[in-house]
Order: structure tokens, then sequence, then C-alpha cells
């Protein structure tokens, strides 16, 4: 049978639904800083590292094209909501005490700096296509199998181009010690990768369901990686899917 993308993708939109809605919740949630156990880190790292396992599902399943339309789609959303929150911010509001008390608690909550936006966008690219990329090759030199190990790697590099980029842009300053911003970066890093590990059997289990549900297991054999190239085809040609019987 031809191979018909629509028939075979109707779980796509719902992953780039809940995709998207991890990286806009993590970044509102990254105004609070949070203590758990032995880590410090700010709140929207409890939910962030949910954006590779969805990552790693994506680029499993669907293959890199379609990842790196979702990966756009959420680049595009998070700069949206943060231009929004911004406009919204500046704009002035009534003068009465009550308005200019939730003016102020609005700013201070919402409006983060313009140094911490640019790391959280840039960190998010760098880090997401790194992941998607990684996955996909891991995915064809291992020939389908051990799908542990290319979870698991991509995330090593994903999460490390990400954190690093965002800690450096967002938080380095050498007035600062370098032991803290050392510190911010590898609690971030160890917390960030233990998720995935330990999210492993869940992540099989969707990837399992996944593709049996729609029928596909891409390999991404003659895709073309250039990030940029969002208006290709999600999978690029049918030589480039397999049927579900190939090992995860």
């Amino acid at each position: 049978m031809r191979y018909n993308a629509r028939m075979r993708t109707r779980w796509l939109p719902v992953i780039t639904g809940l995709f998207v809605a991890v990286l806009l919740i993590s970044n509102i949630a990254s105004v609070k800083f949070v203590n758990v156990w032995l880590f410090t880190f700010d709140g929207g790292t409890l939910l962030f590292p949910l954006s590779y396992i969805f990552g790693d599902i994506l680029t499993e399943v669907y293959g890199y094209g379609a990842s790196r339309k979702v990966i756009w789609t959420g680049f595009v959303s998070a700069a949206l909501m943060m231009g929004m929150l911004w406009l919204v911010g500046r704009i002035p509001g009534p003068t009465e005490a009550w308005t200019a008390e939730r003016q102020d608690a609005y700013t201070s909550i919402l409006l983060w700096g313009s140094r911490i936006v640019i790391a959280s966008l840039i960190a998010y690219f760098a880090g997401e296509f790194s992941n998607s990329y990684v996955l996909a090759k891991l995915k064809i030199a291992t020939k389908g199998r051990f799908l542990w190990i290319r979870t698991i790697g991509s995330t090593i590099v994903g999460e490390g181009v990400d954190t690093l980029l965002f800690c450096m842009i967002a938080f380095y300053d050498p007035a600062n010690p370098s032991n803290i911003l050392m510190a911010i970066i590898v609690s971030n890093y160890v917390f960030k990768c233990g998720f995935e590990i330990l999210a492993t059997p869940i992540t099989y289990a969707v990837v399992i369901a996944l593709k049996r549900a729609e029928g596909i297991d891409v390999y991404d054999y003659k895709t073309n990686f250039n990030p940029f190239r969002i208006f290709a085809r999600d999978m690029e040609g049918e030589e480039n899917v397999r049927s579900v019987a190939g090992a995860v």
C-alpha cells in the first residue's frame, strides 16, 4: 500500500500540542527557584526534561523531518509568548493602587530580563536539534535496535548543549565566582539526564504503542538534516518509512 502521511500521523498533532505546552509552562515556571534533594534549580527544570522525551518520541516514530517542524513550532510559540507578555507589561494600566500592585506583580513574575529570554530561545533551539539529530543518526547506526542507547545518548548531548548555553548566556558574570555557575550547570544537567534515564521504560511503552497505532517506523536514511529546511515534508520519501516490525 502506498505511504500516506495523513493516514499515519494521527497522533502527531497531540504530541505537538503536549510538547509546546511543556515548553511554555517550563518557561513561566522558571521564574521560581526550588530545592529538590541536593539540587537547586529553576522551577521549569522540573518539567522541561519532558520536552526531550517528546523530542525522542517524535524523532523515533515520525523521523527528523517531523521533529524539525515541531521544534520550530515550539520556538515560534515561545517567542510569541515572551513577546506578548513583554508588550502587555509595557502598556500603561489604570493608576488605582490595587491595579498598580497587580502591575508590579506581573512585571516581577512574568517579565524576564532580555538576557534570560535570549538564553532560553538559543539553548532550546540548539539543544532540541542536537537531540533529534543524534537520535536519528544512532537509530541508523544501531539498525533500530537498543532504543535506550539512542534516547539516553541523544539526551546526554542535547541536554548538555541546552544546559551549557542557557547557563552561560543567562548567568555568566566575570564578577561572580565560577564555582557557583559550575554548580548550577552540573545540578541542572545531572537532574535532566537522570530524569530521562528513569523515564526510559515509559518512553519504550509510548514508542511501541505509537508505532503500532500509526503503522510506521521512520529511518532518516535520505533526510536533509538542515534545521532551517522547515518546509520539507515530514517524512522525506517512502524510502525512509518501514513497517513496525523492526526491533526497538
